[in-house]
């Protein structure tokens, strides 16, 4: 009895150590590899396989495209972001030689592609084979902004994005066109009435909440999960696009009306002047991308955008913002080397900096410098004669991309507000006298310069 209970007692033992010893490895292989892996596993979710319906789905898009000529690559921001953090890596890994699915196998709802419409030629047949590869697709068309300005043309429908969907899985791609400024656009995606709002789970998506603006990247091909992409080749400089790509139109519709009632100054000196201002804001553009400096249409330049998409002729000047944070030292330098010579500056960095440039024609470029306070953003303003100091209240705001002057330039998103803090209600209504001192609803009285600061502050030249 005693011999039996000793073995009966020795096989318990043997049985429970053995469970015990499966269920460390069962754990250590599903949670603690996943966990403590190396970077290519650290992603939100557990990794699938190759086997996998979302696999399937965009090694088969990727055959579709390459197959198709369809020109697209990849802009899924957690894909890439997985890419960046591994491109070297990735650079020396040559074509089906992986053996794990590290990337596109991260689970999510969709993949995201960008299409770039200019370079493709045969929209109809790629949908076509898609269909018959499996896929249900979704067409999002809407008005080409570019035609809204014609009006003969404006009404012509462009495709924005295409969904397509298997099983379980859906590739978002988002149908990128080519703007004047040269840089690539895409459009809002707005279903329309007929369509099945149930298709995909459409909050989720990363593009389309917003029309967007992005530089034109330089594309690379690399070799991910074993299957060959086209990427930008600085991920990082993408990325770091798409939370502040939103972009905002021109009211091509509002400006007709508006130069229905007032009439279009067309004179040999209003032609002449706009010329020279649109080839001042490029240059001053083109110097402060170059200092890494962000800046935005500001004060009459902004109205004549938001207004009547133009230039207001009796502006005589470029008016631009910008952040004081953003401000560089070597930005007078700057601009001196690119033609501009300086032609005054008030205030100082720390206070109501001021700078104004001079360009050609007698066309002057004033950059107004903002400081954020905790409810609200100001510039300044100094009188030279008297070293009166002025302040102009702006409600916070954040930087849109528009198309202004065949060029892609910053304006404020919260334009009306913008705006009306600096004209009043009664902004759509032109007024060529104007005094900066006393005409402004947001000008306010800022004390005056101590005469000792006055060879520092109020520079002329």
């Amino acid at each position: 009895m005693n011999r039996i209970n000793k073995n009966v007692i020795l096989a318990l033992l043997t049985l429970t150590s053995s469970a015990f010893l499966l269920f460390q490895l069962y754990y250590y292989k599903h949670y603690l590899s996943a966990k403590n892996g190396a970077g290519l596993s650290k992603s939100k979710g557990s990794r699938i396989g190759f086997d996998s319906i979302q696999w399937r789905a965009v090694k088969k898009f990727i055959m579709l495209t390459s197959s198709q000529n369809v020109p697209v690559f990849l802009i899924d921001p957690l894909i890439l972001e997985l890419i960046n953090k591994n491109l070297e890596q990735l650079k020396n890994t040559s074509h089906g030689s992986t053996s794990e699915c590290n990337f596109f196998c991260v689970p999510r709802d969709f993949t995201a592609f960008a299409l770039q419409y200019h370079l493709w030629k045969n929209e109809e047949g790629w949908f076509r084979i898609a269909e018959n590869m499996g896929f249900q697709c979704l067409k999002i068309e809407s008005k080409d902004p570019r035609l809204d300005g014609i009006d003969s043309l404006s009404g012509t429908e462009i495709p924005l994005h295409y969904i397509c969907k298997l099983a379980t899985h859906a590739i978002h791609v988002v149908v990128f066109h080519e703007r004047s400024g040269n840089y690539l656009w895409h459009g809002h995606l707005r279903l329309k009435g007929h369509m099945d709002k149930k298709f995909v789970p459409f909050r989720k998506l990363q593009f389309g909440r917003y029309p967007g603006a992005f530089d034109r990247p330089e594309l690379q091909q690399v070799t991910v999960d074993g299957l060959e992409v086209l990427i930008p080749k600085d991920p990082m400089h993408f990325l770091e696009e798409i939370p502040h790509s939103r972009f905002i139109e021109c009211r091509y519709k509002e400006a007709r009306a508006f130069f229905q009632q007032y009439l279009d100054d067309s004179t040999v000196e209003a032609v002449a002047f706009r010329k020279s201002a649109k080839e001042l804001l490029q240059l001053a553009a083109k110097t402060l991308k170059q200092l890494g400096v962000r800046f935005w249409l500001s004060s009459g330049t902004c109205l004549g955008w938001y207004r009547q998409c133009n230039i207001i002729p009796y502006s005589k000047d470029v008016d631009l913002g910008i952040f004081i944070q953003d401000y560089r030292s070597n930005i007078i330098s700057a601009f001196q080397d690119a033609g501009l010579p300086l032609k005054h500056k008030f205030g100082k960095v720390e206070d109501s900096l001021e700078l104004s440039f001079q360009g050609k024609d007698d066309v002057k470029l004033d950059i107004f410098f903002f400081y954020e306070e905790t409810d609200h953003m100001w510039n300044g303003g100094t009188q030279a004669k008297t070293g009166k100091k002025f302040k102009y209240l702006f409600p916070r705001f954040t930087l849109c991309w528009t198309e202004f002057v065949d060029m892609k330039v910053h304006v404020p998103c919260e334009t009306v507000e913008y705006i009306e803090a600096n004209y009043g209600k009664t902004w759509q209504i032109p007024v060529k006298t104007w005094d900066w001192k006393r005409s402004p609803p947001n000008v306010q009285p800022n004390g005056v310069w101590p005469v000792s600061e006055w060879d520092e502050v109020i520079q002329l030249y």
